[in-house]
């Protein structure tokens, strides 16, 4: 008898000890999750068979097959997604988390990088610190475009419980450091790892519990990275004055150990494809709108993050307000983030991701220009408010995208690894290149003018594969 996928929801964890490959390979929880990804319906064995034993099986085929078809939900069978309920939302919360101690993480740095540019990392120049952020950033994509087979093996919770350790661990490491390299393995390396593991289960997972809400669920989720981006900051600049920066980072670890271990407890996988992932998909680059959105996001990441990093220790260098105040920058920019990674998203269900994300990117382009000739700290607080509004869309609705451009379900992971991995370069070099710029001109004009200048052509190249996907019609559903 066929089991029910409430009864496959509660079975997690079989304590079976297994060898790599062929179905013995399998535990008993991971067969079971793979049976609810294939095909309803298998094609028969052609081997000869006893010909009473064949009557015999006949006569039950009928009933087999109608359980069958109730009961294994197929990843590409759209009508089987059940699109809410109690397990659908928790696993919103368990993205959430996941959202909340990798992207959040990334949105925290800036306020590291102005601390170390007076700090322990005194000695080095802003352009070397911003390495740290933007290399921890770039393993958070590269890593996670890398474990997709791995999360169609069923090892999704042992990915989330090894990025839960190397996180944490990375943290406790990094209150110990007091040298650039030590600060560079702990922060960039160790929690850069960690959190590349998380990265796709926190994607993926969901997009089998929604369809049609996917928009809405991934940006619900994601609004956690904003969260951690505005809770520490204020944990650190705080406890950093008070109890210096050994405990300040310590008891981040802490908040993230504890929110991690939610996060592990609640996950539940309801299909897997039913076979291994591609790496890499050739037929991919054969299609215009997904080349050209994933070069927007790779040219729009070389830009996004540059108020993120720098527009603390611009409003100290410019002498606009004072330490204070200028830390709680990153915070507003964060706070703003959160409402911009929701509501554009609930839009986005509506009238689809991508007439929402390429008017969005255009303004966070226009917005980090405007930088330029500000002279007093009430535009750049209004500046930044904004600029986190619309910056979230461009972050949280590229995974929805990539499920909107791919027509095979079972390849959306295999392509959205892709694209993340091409855009993960932008990540790696855009924060750097930033302080390369600073280092050789002195002021801030040329730093806002790279960012915004690619943020702005991201838009344009994101506008292209709209067109090639849904053609010229402004209120056609893309």
């Amino acid at each position: 008898m066929s089991r029910s996928s409430g009864e496959l929801e509660k079975d997690v964890g079989s304590e079976k000890v297994f060898e790599y490959g062929g179905e013995e390979s399998l535990t008993q929880y991971q067969r079971e999750v793979r049976e609810a990804a294939e095909p309803t319906f298998v094609a028969q064995d052609d081997s000869p068979i006893d010909e009473d034993e064949h009557h015999k099986q006949d006569d039950s085929i009928g009933a087999d097959l109608e359980q069958v078809a109730s009961s294994k939900p197929s990843v590409n069978n759209i009508k089987s997604v059940p699109n809410g309920g109690l397990t659908a939302w928790l696993q919103v919360l368990m993205s959430f988390f996941l959202f909340m101690n990798t992207w959040g993480i990334v949105n925290t740095f800036g306020t590291y990088q102005t601390y170390y540019e007076t700090g322990i990392l005194a000695s080095s120049s802003p352009s070397d610190i911003s390495w740290i952020g933007s290399l921890q950033a770039t393993l958070l994509l590269l890593v996670g475009s890398l474990t997709g087979p791995i999360y169609d093996a069923g090892y999704v919770r042992a990915l989330v419980a090894t990025g839960t350790f190397l996180c944490v661990f990375g943290q406790m490491m990094l209150s110990l450091s007091t040298t650039y390299y030590q600060v560079l393995l702990s922060q960039a390396v160790c929690i850069g790892l960690g959190t590349g593991t998380m990265f796709i289960p926190g994607v993926a997972v969901l997009s089998t519990y929604f369809s049609t809400r996917i928009a809405t669920a991934v940006g619900i989720a994601a609004a956690g990275s904003s969260i951690g981006g505005i809770i520490y900051p204020i944990v650190f600049h705080n406890l950093q004055q008070s109890l210096g920066f050994p405990w300040a980072t310590r008891i981040i670890g802490f908040i993230m150990l504890c929110t991690l271990l939610i996060a592990n407890a609640v996950l539940r996988i309801r299909v897997l494809p039913a076979g291994r992932r591609k790496i890499f998909d050739l037929t991919a680059w054969k299609e215009i709108p997904y080349v050209f959105f994933v070069v927007g996001t790779f040219v729009g990441f070389l830009g996004l993050y540059t108020p993120f990093f720098y527009i603390q220790s611009y409003a100290l260098a410019k002498h606009l307000t004072d330490e204070n105040l200028a830390f709680y920058l990153l915070a507003i920019l964060n706070a703003a983030s959160t409402f911009g990674r929701v509501i554009p998203n609930l839009i986005a269900d509506r009238i689809g991701p991508f007439n929402v994300i390429i008017p969005c990117t255009l303004l966070t382009g226009v917005l980090c220009l405007c930088l330029i000739p500000t002279t007093s700290i009430g535009p750049v607080i209004a500046i930044a408010a904004l600029y986190g509004f619309f910056s979230g869309t461009f972050v949280s609705l590229p995974a929805t995208i990539y499920v909107h451009i791919t027509k095979d379900r079972g390849l959306i992971g295999t392509r959205m690894g892709m694209g993340f991995a091409v855009t993960s370069i932008g990540i790696l070099v855009g924060t750097p290149i930033d302080g390369a710029i600073l280092d050789a001109s002195g002021g801030f004009t040329d730093v806002w003018v790279f960012g915004g200048v690619m943020t702005v052509v991201a838009s344009g190249l994101i506008a292209v594969a709209r067109v090639s996907k849904g053609g010229w019609g402004w209120r056609t559903f893309v």
